[in-house]
C-alpha cells in the first residue's frame, strides 16, 4: 500500500523550501558545502533537464563530459567555481525544472546551495569594490539626485570622454546602457501632485501603500505614476512608502545578514499600514519576491516579515484582483501594433501566473503574447565588463522569441531585463520595440 507522503517524480507535488539557517556556523562550513555541491552536481549530471535555462548547467555538464571518466569523480573541486559565478539566482531550475526539489528525497535546492556558497565567500573574503558599491542602491541613489544631470551625462553610453574611465576604474562594461537618475525621487515628485481618486470606479474604498522599490524611486518614476493613476482611477486611494531597498543586490553577493537588516525595516514600516487596512503594492518583480519568499526563509520567526509576505502583491497581480472582483473602471482602449511581456524569471518563481500577461489581455482588441526566456540581465551581470557576454549570451533566446512575436511594444516586470533586452535586439538590429513597465502600457491604455 502506498503511503500518500511519498514523493514522486516528475514534479508532481508543490515544491517547499527549507528555512535558510544562515545564523548556523555549519552553514558557512566550505569543505560541508563543497560536498553538497558534489551530490547535488552529480544528480544534475544525471538529469540535465536544466541545459537550456542558464550557463550554470552547461559549463557543469562540459565540465564532466570533457573529463577524464566523463563522471563528476574526475572533475576537481576547485573548477566549481565558474559554475557558481554563472548562477543569477533566478530560480527557474528550481521552481520550473527540477524534480528533485523537495519534497523529493534528494531535496535539491540548486539556488540556495548557491547562495549558502556565496555567503561563505562573503563571510571569508567580502565582496568586490565595484559589485558592493553598486549594491547599495539607496545611498547611490541619493548621491546622484542633486547632480542628476550631471550623473547622467557622465554615464551616457557612447559618452567617449567618460564611459571608457568608468569601465577602466570600476570594471562597468562601456557599451551598457546604465539607468537614469532624477532630481526628484518618486515619493518627493508623487507627494507634491496626488492623483485624484475616481469615487465612481467599482473598486472604490480599497486603499493600497505602494513600497516603490529603488529602482522606481530613484530612476523610473514614470512606472510609479502610471501605477498610481490606474488605481486611483479604479477607486484605489494609495500612499507612498519606501524605507529602504528590499536587498536583493545584496542577497546576490551572499551578504545574507544586509537582507535581514533590511527586511525587518521595511516590514517594520509596513506593518503600520497593514494595522490601519492597507494593501502593499510593489512595483517590481524582485521585490515580490524577496518580500513574499526569501525574506519568511531568512527570519522564520519574525511575525511582522510574515505578515508583509502575506499581504505584499505585485502591482499587475493587484490589477487583476480588482478587474475580477469588483470589475475595472471603463475606458481601456487597444494598443495597436501589439505587446509582447517578458515574463521576468523573479515574477515566474512567485507562482502567481503571468499576472502582466493576464492584466493586458483585459485591453480590447489587443494582441499580448508572452515570451518566459531568461534575459540574462541578473543584477550586475548585464553590467559588469567581466560577465556581460554571459548576459547577452544568456538573453539571445528570450531575444529571437520576441522577434518572431513582430510586436510594436516589449515590456517586463523587471525594468532591468526590459532595458537589457532592448539593447541586446538594438544593438542586433539596430532597432526594438517600444520598452515600458506593464502597467505604464495599462495607464497608457487609459488614457491616463
Amino acid at each position: 500500500m502506498s503511503d500518500r507522503t511519498t514523493p514522486k517524480e516528475g514534479s508532481t507535488q508543490a515544491p517547499t523550501r527549507h528555512v535558510i539557517d544562515w545564523q548556523s556556523p555549519d552553514f558557512y562550513d566550505m569543505d560541508k558545502i563543497e560536498t553538497e555541491l558534489e551530490r547535488v552536481f552529480d544528480i544534475c549530471h544525471g538529469c540535465r533537464r536544466c541545459f537550456n535555462l542558464c550557463d550554470s548547467f552547461p559549463q557543469l555538464f562540459d565540465l564532466i563530459d570533457e573529463s577524464e571518466t566523463g563522471e563528476l569523480d574526475s572533475v576537481a573541486r576547485s573548477d566549481y567555481k565558474p559554475i557558481i559565478d554563472a548562477c543569477t539566482l533566478c530560480d527557474m531550475c528550481f521552481m520550473t525544472k527540477c524534480p528533485y526539489v523537495p519534497p523529493h528525497d534528494f531535496d535539491l535546492d540548486f539556488p540556495h546551495l548557491i547562495l549558502r556558497h556565496r555567503a561563505a565567500e562573503f563571510k571569508k573574503s567580502g565582496v568586490a569594490f565595484t559589485p558592493g558599491q553598486l549594491a547599495k542602491t539607496d545611498r547611490n541613489g541619493k548621491m546622484a539626485k542633486p547632480v542628476a544631470g550631471l550623473a547622467n551625462w557622465a554615464s551616457k553610453r557612447g559618452n567617449s570622454l567618460t564611459r571608457p574611465a568608468l569601465q577602466a576604474i570600476s570594471g562597468i562594461d562601456a557599451d551598457v546602457e546604465l539607468p537614469k537618475f532624477q532630481s526628484k525621487t518618486f515619493t518627493e515628485q508623487s507627494n507634491a501632485a496626488p492623483p485624484t481618486v475616481k469615487a465612481e470606479a467599482p473598486a472604490f474604498g480599497r486603499k493600497a501603500v505602494i513600497y516603490s522599490t529603488c529602482i522606481v524611486d530613484y530612476n523610473a518614476a514614470a512606472t510609479g505614476h502610471a501605477a498610481r493613476a490606474v488605481l486611483a482611477h479604479n477607486g484605489v486611494e494609495t500612499q507612498i512608502d519606501y524605507p529602504v531597498c528590499c536587498g536583493m543586490p545584496h542577497l546576490e553577493h551572499g551578504n545574507i545578514a544586509q537582507v535581514a537588516h533590511q527586511a525587518e525595516n521595511v516590514a517594520n514600516k509596513m506593518a503600520s499600514w497593514i494595522d490601519r487596512g492597507y494593501d502593499v503594492i510593489t512595483l517590481t518583480a524582485s521585490c515580490g519576491l524577496m518580500m513574499k519568499f526569501e525574506w519568511p526563509l531568512i527570519m522564520p520567526e519574525n511575525e511582522a516579515v510574515k505578515r508583509l509576505a502575506g499581504a505584499v502583491r505585485d502591482i499587475s497581480e493587484y490589477v487583476v484582483d480588482i478587474a475580477k472582483n469588483e470589475g475595472l473602471a471603463p475606458g481601456l482602449t487597444a494598443m495597436d501594433g501589439g505587446i509582447t511581456v517578458h515574463m521576468a524569471c523573479h515574477a515566474r518563481a512567485q507562482n502567481m501566473g503571468a499576472k502582466s500577461a493576464e492584466m493586458l489581455r483585459y485591453l480590447p482588441d489587443t494582441k499580448v503574447d508572452v515570451v518566459e526566456r531568461c534575459s540574462g540581465h541578473g543584477g550586475t551581470f548585464g553590467v559588469m565588463k567581466e560577465t556581460r557576454p554571459l548576459a547577452v549570451k544568456v538573453a539571445k533566446p528570450a531575444v529571437s522569441q520576441i522577434e518572431r512575436k513582430e510586436n510594436e511594444q516589449l515590456c517586463s516586470d523587471c525594468p532591468l531585463a526590459c532595458k537589457h533586452l532592448a539593447q541586446v535586439m538594438t544593438d542586433k538590429n539596430g532597432t526594438a520595440p517600444e520598452s515600458s513597465h506593464p502597467i505604464e502600457i495599462f495607464a497608457r491604455a487609459y488614457g491616463l
